[in-house]
């Protein structure tokens, strides 16, 4: 099993300065997963079984790396557990060793797998290795892991991530996670189940009811990805609760209710800076799921070379 690679300056600065971060809130731990063609960090997904919110970010070899070489037994992918924190602080500090050593040409920060000898310890451990190449001197830096998953894990992995690949069937966009951030907070006082409607018309409705009182918010006429189809007749006049109950009953919506907690942490995702925010239920109102776009810089295109969502769990099947 071998892995070695050396960081691009968008890599080193994308995930220093934005999806870190925005990792580290989420959990103390995620899984690093590498495959030939990409590079994923997940929080949540791997055992299955947990009654978290699911994280995948995942990049392009390219966006990341350069001279990228990976090598196991489990079809040259390789996963493994890491706590965030040290992954950014070892990232963040060869990147400030990096940055003084920027008129050198040779200058490169080098990412690898490793097994060293702990001290006391009778058998090696694996570690991630960042080594900072400067003019005089290479600085190294080693992450704990754990063992890597065996192949068995690793394709169960794998599984867990194609299962999640299917779309909600309608997705909209909002406009302004600052101001859905905000209302959360307003919320999250009031109770600790939120009941999110999400119709065919644009609209995303959130409520939370206890026993003394039910308070709402609606964002109305959002941008629409999937199935999108006009109000009835006479839909704007009618309350919020019975447009969203009409459109239940109707096929044109679904409601499911999650955890406010599990909500507000997956808003803590905005440190990685999207460019457009969607929100969705999926089919059968399985969970809800929040996916992150990105643009190609200085352009309205989507990156494709990244990919980052989240999978919220729900409470209760029922349409509320």
């Amino acid at each position: 099993m071998k892995f070695k690679a050396f960081f691009t300056q968008d890599g080193m600065n994308l995930l220093d300065k934005r999806f870190l971060p925005a990792l580290e809130k989420m959990g103390r731990f995620c899984h690093v997963y590498l495959t030939p063609d990409h590079a994923m960090f997940l929080h949540g997904v791997f055992p299955e079984g947990g009654d978290g919110p699911q994280c995948v970010a995942q990049f392009g070899r390219d966006l990341l790396f350069r001279d990228y070489r990976i090598s196991s037994q489990s079809d040259n992918r390789i996963a493994f557990a890491a706590e965030v924190s040290l992954l950014h602080r070892a990232l963040h500090s060869a990147l400030t060793i990096h940055m003084q050593s920027h008129s050198d040409p040779n200058a490169a920060i080098q990412i690898k797998l490793v097994k060293k000898l702990p001290v006391g310890a009778q058998s090696p451990s694996p570690y991630l290795s960042f080594e900072t190449k400067g003019p005089h001197a290479a600085v190294v830096q080693d992450v704990p892991i754990s063992k890597p998953l065996s192949r068995a894990d690793v394709l169960q992995l794998q599984s867990v991530l194609d299962s999640a690949q299917e779309l909600p069937q309608t997705l909209v966009q909002v406009p302004d996670l600052s101001q859905l951030q905000s209302l959360v907070d307003r919320l999250k006082n009031v109770g600790d189940v939120l009941a999110v409607s999400i119709t065919q018309y644009g609209d995303l409705h959130l409520k939370v009811s206890t026993s003394l009182v039910t308070v709402g918010s609606e964002f109305q006429k959002l941008r629409v990805l999937g199935t999108h189809v006009d109000p009835p007749a006479g839909y704007a006049n009618l309350s919020a609760s019975t447009r969203t109950q009409m459109a239940v009953q109707r096929g044109e919506a679904l409601s499911v209710q999650v955890s406010m907690k599990h909500l507000a942490k997956s808003l803590q995702c905005n440190l990685a800076k999207p460019d457009c925010t969607f929100y969705g239920i999926a089919p059968e109102g399985a969970c809800l799921t929040v996916i992150f776009q990105y643009f190609i810089p200085g352009t309205r295109l989507t990156d494709k070379a990244i990919s980052f969502y989240c999978r919220l769990p729900v409470l209760d099947q029922g349409s509320g």
